[in-house]
């Protein structure tokens, strides 16, 4: 596989063709962002730590049915990762208030949500991620009725796997954010799943052990991706 010209350069995240037109190399950067790039930072190891956090997810993920994009382990920064048609839409799931979700109705962090709740955003940094419903995505057409229950119903399948795993680890799942793009007619699941992208805290004491730790300034934000990790049976190097 020959890694070729860069596509498209994220906040924390590259994105490379290849020699096979339906294959992408994706490589994890040490760079870190929040508040819509105003708070930026470079956290060593941190492309390393999400890259092997990531592939063990998507594993994970696989094994249950859930298809993704991911491919397989490149470099300790780097996954191959299937082609996908992205779908423009990030698909969140809340099992505890937490962040935006308190700001915005006012309720208490920590709340356990029964059942846990399910939201839409549109992927647009201009407009901040705006919230979105499901008729608006169907009208502007970011994907049709169909894809939207399959979207829906892999998120809540992710959850029941994700949610489980980290509580035999002794932490909370508390919300995450999916991104889904189409490939030959199929949904699949694509982006990442790593501390980034999601709230996780530990069980017993409520530490914050994901990117939390950045926006909020509280330190040992690597070391405890890092411990997460560990305890979920990942190995760094």
């Amino acid at each position: 596989m020959e890694k070729r010209d860069e596509l498209y350069a994220g906040k924390a995240k590259s994105v490379y063709r290849t020699d096979d037109p339906d294959r992408f190399v994706l490589l994890f950067r040490d760079d870190t962002s929040a508040f819509d790039g105003e708070k930026k930072e470079q956290l060593n190891r941190k492309g390393m730590v999400n890259n092997r956090f990531n592939a063990f997810i998507m594993e994970k993920l696989e094994q249950a049915g859930v298809p993704t994009h991911f491919e397989g382990l490149l470099s300790p920064t780097e996954s191959l990762v299937k082609k996908l048609d992205m779908i423009p839409v990030e698909c969140v799931v809340r099992n505890v208030s937490a962040g935006s979700l308190c700001r915005r109705l006012g309720v208490e962090e920590g709340q356990t949500l029964t059942p846990p709740t399910f939201e839409l955003f549109l992927k647009n940094d201009a407009l901040h991620d705006p919230m979105v419903n499901e008729s608006l995505v169907v009208t502007f057409g970011w994907a049709n009725t169909a894809e939207l229950s399959q979207m829906k119903a892999l998120t809540y399948k992710v959850n029941d796997v994700l949610k489980s795993l980290f509580e035999d680890a002794g932490m909370l799942l508390v919300d995450y954010k999916l991104e889904f793009g189409r490939s030959e007619g199929a949904i699949v699941l694509g982006d990442e799943f790593s501390p980034d992208g999601c709230r996780i805290w530990d069980k017993a004491t409520r530490k914050k052990m994901d990117k939390d730790r950045f926006r909020q300034g509280l330190g040992d934000v690597i070391e405890t991706y890092e411990e997460v990790g560990r305890r979920l049976g990942i190995q760094f190097d």
